[in-house]
């Protein structure tokens, strides 16, 4: 019968997917065209208007540089604070992130002054207000260009209204905050070891330095014994005739050196040389003090051989004074030995050289006991031996400004290791303090603007106590510990990496030697102590939330601001502040002053290397003016890495630009880069990483496209849950699980974890499940079908959620969606999350269908075998016989149409073990599957094989549910 019937073509009476949302994204032709949509219609603004009321939810944006294009770490951050902004905002809540610059400091002068160096200028000869307009300038040209950038990854944000630390309001607060400091005693000028940059002229931060591998001289340096305050009881102490060894890799530091640090932890010894080998150093006769465990190894480095004489108790070290080693050039000085907790014994000599002008713990050794020297007759004033140049001073006998062949410099303006080192070693020579000399290669900080290396030097300099006891019983130090307590960390380990900097932070230094930033504006008496007048202050800040900053270097300032007292002997401060002093104030005119915004803020978040940057000097100044942080939760993410988890360099030619990816793929690749990454932990990044990552776009495209399609049919048709089919009620419960994780992720920042949910949604319970079981009834079922119809009705509840939930991470493809789906919508951006009732939870449902579709499993690898051998093409030219040895799980069958949900033309069951031969997989003992192939006839319009196919006289070449939906869409004609 079927050989003459005349063939149809049904394809027109089907519902099959019709949509204009393309499978080819053309996401970097299409991106910019929504962003000048989304401009064109102001989404910020609407997106404000359509919070107003709402509570708020801040997070602070942490002022990235303006000095150059944005670079892959910027795209994360950026990225990251989106996502967190717009779920929040998609959550009920006024999520207003407003954009920020710094604009201050190095990174920026650094490039006006390398402008000069390239036409021969100095800076120093030119105006310095004309030198800072054209940093200001600098500044506001690349701020352009980064929003710009910004805004082409699909960040949100307040750009028409940023703020910038180099805005007058900023600049008359960022100095309203320290004279708050200054007011409440806590800023102090003090004279202490910094690490400064000769390269630069300007102390630098801990946060400013980054450590890189060098090779430096090392030497071991005999420092004889002058003195014993008590001889032991045989009249004269053999001590007497030994030297004390030192080590240290930077023998520059030798005219520094004012003490020997011991530790009573350890023990110690007297040696004798008994043999040498060498051209210069100890000879045989000679006794040395070692620390015990170290005296062999310190013997191999001078070529010598030692023997033990006797144990040196903690006692006679602590009564040993040592006489310089170069005191023949006129460090004719005491050097005490000092008990120290920073000594160890697993390097050097177990003698710690100690020079207070070029080491914190030097320094804080050597006041520990200043009381104490001085009552021995030991002068406790700390040198200023090397120049901000690097260059010895007159107080560095034989290397200064005096010394034959002038002064000796320790680096030189291109950071090069200057003659001080070979200087100070052939003095040691010649006096015979020398015991031996080496190379060494260990990590050393360097400026990480300069890339070049730094020192330590003594300079007066202007600080912020840690320890100072205010007011309230408190200290700054304190009150930051307090405060780390009662902030919240994403990672954890957040908390007690800052709290172990806090913990062991020195004093504050703020004072910089540059000129662009906001000055130390304050006046001083030649001691130090702070003018503290009401007025003047008064004068000063209202001249720079006019004028900004450039006003205390205008002509006249000092007469200007001091008014009256302008014949006192005050001194204008000239230093600038610390540039981590402005971005750790942005709180206080972006949080406190902007209306649309509040303080504290709801989240920090930035790069882990913040924890000694912005996330300290936020929490610091916040701390010293207002007594808590200025932030309740603090988010860190790691660095970014190439593929293979090297650090990029364009050197090496492994650097991932986001302009790049963004002209090639488009930045919602970047943002799921970013969204399916670990961010806690460094980042991987790279052609292949980016490749993954849109593959998996395109399957998420794709999903979004067929629903898009199928919902073309859709008439937007209620079905009471009570009425629909189980599998409807299972998507239900599913799509309920994912609003808790989803909203629960979103809250807990965990992007990675709602991401890889998501997406096995996509692909694994949509496409290769739901979607795959219900094409057949929502393609061929008739217009009245109840399967089909409330299939439709949870395919737009999915498709509602999903783009939803994915809109703050893929903002142009759901842009596209959703517009796509409602085009009178303006933009999904100013949806919320869709209500998700509590009553689709269907926990038990849930464990039904979970063994059905491990029946489901097993038939679905038969057939595969059976495709593989060619035995068949479709499933649906099977009709498997499913043996099922489980009472239980034939039980959970009963009723289902499993031929429908294993998408063939029939299915049997048979409660019984099944033939050996049957397909059975490990996991699944109890189910085997017959591949038989499907009887009947291959329906015309559905190509499932039946029995009915021609039993309807009229359409004798379809099924009998085939036929009836042609007779239903007939009378819809």
């Amino acid at each position: 019968m079927t050989d003459t019937v005349e063939k149809v073509d049904y394809s027109s009476t089907l519902y099959l997917p019709q949509t204009d949302f393309p499978m080819r994204a053309g996401l970097p032709q299409k991106e910019p065209e929504t962003v000048a949509r989304w401009q064109k219609m102001d989404l910020y603004k609407r997106l404000r208007a359509s919070a107003a009321g709402r509570e708020k939810f801040v997070l602070h944006d942490g002022p990235p540089y303006a000095n150059g294009n944005i670079h892959i770490g910027h795209a994360l951050n950026k990225i990251l604070k989106d996502v967190i902004n717009r779920s929040f905002q998609m959550r009920g809540y006024d999520a207003n992130y407003v954009p920020g610059w710094d604009c201050h400091g190095l990174p920026i002068e650094w490039k006006i002054e390398e402008k000069y160096r390239a036409k021969g200028k100095n800076k120093d000869e030119v105006p310095v207000n004309e030198f800072r307009q054209e940093c200001r300038d600098f500044a506001a040209d690349w701020i352009k260009i980064q929003a710009e950038e910004f805004k082409r990854l699909g960040i949100e944000g307040d750009f028409d209204n940023p703020y910038t630390t180099m805005n007058f309001h900023a600049e008359a607060r960022i100095a309203g905050e320290l004279l708050k400091i200054a007011r409440s005693g806590q800023l102090y000028r003090g004279s202490k070891p910094i690490m400064w940059s000769v390269v630069e002229r300007t102390a630098l931060a801990e946060a400013e330095v980054e450590y890189h591998e060098v090779e430096s001289d090392t030497i071991w340096v005999k420092f004889p014994v002058q003195m014993l305050q008590v001889e032991r009881e045989s009249g004269k102490s053999d001590l007497l005739e030994a030297s004390v060894v030192i080590w240290t890799t930077t023998p520059w530091t030798i005219p520094g050196n004012r003490a020997i640090s011991y530790s009573s932890r350890y023990p110690y010894g007297l040696y004798e040389v008994t043999a040498a080998e060498n051209d210069f150093g100890p000879q045989p006769g000679e006794k040395l003090i070692f620390a015990t465990r170290l005296a062999e190894e310190c013997a191999a480095k001078a070529k010598v051989t030692l023997a033990l004489v006797r144990s040196v108790e903690s006692s006679e070290l602590a009564a040993i004074t040592c006489a310089h080693p170069l005191a023949a050039l006129g460090y004719t000085f005491q050097v005490p030995l000092l008990d120290g907790d920073h000594v160890t014994d697993d390097a050097g000599t177990g003698f710690v050289h100690t020079a207070p002008s070029h080491g914190r713990e030097d320094f804080d050794a050597w006041m520990d006991r200043a009381r104490d020297l001085e009552a021995r007759g030991i002068s406790s004033k700390i040198p200023f031996t090397v120049d901000d140049a690097g260059f010895y001073t007159d107080e560095a006998p034989g290397f200064g400004p005096d010394a034959e062949g002038g002064a000796a410099r320790v680096m030189d303006d291109d950071g090069k290791k200057g003659d001080a080192n070979k200087r100070v070693i052939e003095a040691l020579i010649a006096a015979n303090n020398l015991f031996a000399r080496g190379r060494i290669k260990h990590d050393y900080p360097h400026s990480w603007r300069s890339k070049k290396p730094i020192i330590f030097r003594n300079t007066p300099q202007w600080f912020v106590y840690m320890d100072k006891n205010l007011d309230d019983q408190t200290t700054l130090r304190s009150r930051s510990l307090s405060a780390i307590d009662d902030t919240r960390f994403v990672p954890a380990s957040g908390q007690n990496r800052l709290r172990a900097m806090i913990e062991g932070r020195p004093d504050w230094v703020l004072s910089r030697q540059r000129a662009w930033g906001v000055p130390i504006a304050i006046f001083a008496d030649d001691k130090g102590e702070i003018l503290v007048d009401e007025a003047v202050n008064a004068r000063i800040l209202e001249a720079f939330e006019a004028e900004g900053a450039d006003a205390w270097f205008a002509e006249g300032a000092r007469e200007r601001f001091l008014g009256g007292r302008s014949n006192e002997p005050w001194i204008q401060v000239m230093d600038i502040l610390d540039v981590w002093f402005d971005s750790g104030s942005t709180h206080t005119f972006t949080l406190e002053d902007r209306p649309d915004l509040k303080w504290p803020a709801d989240v920090y978040l930035e790069g882990s290397d913040q924890h000694r940057g912005w996330f300290h000097s936020s929490l610091l100044e916040s701390c010293a003016t207002r007594g808590r942080a200025p932030y309740n939760a603090v988010v860190t993410h790691g660095f970014i890495m190439d593929e293979k988890g090297e650090k990029m360099s364009k050197s090496k030619g492994n650097v991932t630009a986001p302009q790049d990816v963004m002209k090639d793929s488009g930045a919602d690749i970047l943002r799921l880069w970013v969204m399916t990454s670990d961010y806690s932990e460094d980042l991987r990044v790279g052609k292949s990483i980016i490749q993954t990552n849109i593959d998996s776009y395109r399957k998420i495209r794709n999903t979004v496209r067929w629903m898009l399609g199928t919902l073309a049919h859709d008439k937007g048709e209620e079905i009471a849950y009570g009425d629909m089919p189980e599998l409807e009620k299972l998507m239900l419960h599913r799509l309920a699980e994912l609003d808790r994780l989803v909203r629960e992720g979103y809250d807990a920042f965990e992007f990675k974890r709602i991401t890889r949910a998501l997406i096995d949604f996509t692909n694994i319970e949509l496409s290769a499940f739901y979607f795959d079981i219900r094409k057949d009834a929502l393609y061929c079922d008739a217009p009245s079908s109840l399967r089909r119809r409330a299939a439709l009705a949870v395919i737009r509840r999915i498709f509602d959620c999903l783009v939803a939930w994915f809109a703050p991470m893929l903002v142009f493809t759901m842009e596209e969606a959703w517009l796509s789906r409602y085009p009178d919508a303006e933009s999904v951006h100013l949806e919320q999350f869709p209500e998700v009732p509590a009553k689709w939870l269907n926990p038990d449902l849930d464990a039904k269908w979970a063994k059905i579709k491990k029946v489901r499993t097993v038939v679905t690898g038969a057939l595969e075998v059976e495709r593989r051998e060619k035995r068949i093409g479709s499933s649906l030219e099977a009709s498997p016989v499913i043996h099922i040895n489980d009472p239980a799980l034939v039980k959970v069958l009963d009723g289902l149409d499993l031929a429908d949900i294993c998408i063939t033309s029939g299915v049997t069951i048979a409660t019984d073990e099944g033939p050996a031969e049957a397909f059975r997989l490990a996991d699944i003992p109890t189910v085997a599957v017959e591949p038989k192939l499907a009887e009947g006839t291959k329906c015309a319009r559905s190509w499932k094989i039946t029995a009915d196919v021609g039993s309807d006289p009229q359409y004798p070449d379809v099924s009998a549910r085939d036929a009836a939906a042609l007779r239903e869409l007939a009378q819809q004609d």
